[in-house]
């Protein structure tokens, strides 16, 4: 059972398109984990800079154009509550970029197979 040049021509094309699509998608979920880990260690040094203050002091969170004061407990809870959301979303880029790979992988195997064959 063989397959005619055309169709083995238009099935490398399809997988040539699909790898490529992950190398991009990779990129892409590559600068995303890289962006949100930044956002991680800003959101620590600012725990850690709150910690040092004095517990009755008053700090303030941007609101659009103005400040809102906050006790540095709610601020400490705020910024805890981001922390744990980050975490989740790079874990989640993380499971998407070991996927995507895998299929970038897959692509180029099944390619070199069909070369291979030819």
């Amino acid at each position: 059972m063989s397959i005619s040049n055309e169709a083995l021509q238009k099935l490398a094309r399809e997988i040539e398109a699909q790898a490529a699509s992950a190398q991009q998608q990779i990129g892409i979920a590559r600068t995303q984990i890289a962006g949100k880990q930044r956002e991680q260690r800003l959101v620590k040094l600012t725990l850690s800079e709150l910690n040092s203050l004095p517990e009755e002091t008053v700090v303030y969170e941007g609101v659009g154009k103005m400040f809102a004061a906050l006790p540095v407990s709610e601020m400490t809870q705020k910024l805890e509550d981001q922390t744990k959301g980050l975490d989740s979303e790079v874990e989640k880029l993380g499971q998407r970029l070991v996927y995507l790979e895998t299929t970038h992988k897959n692509s180029r195997e099944h390619i070199e197979q069909m070369l291979r064959k030819t």
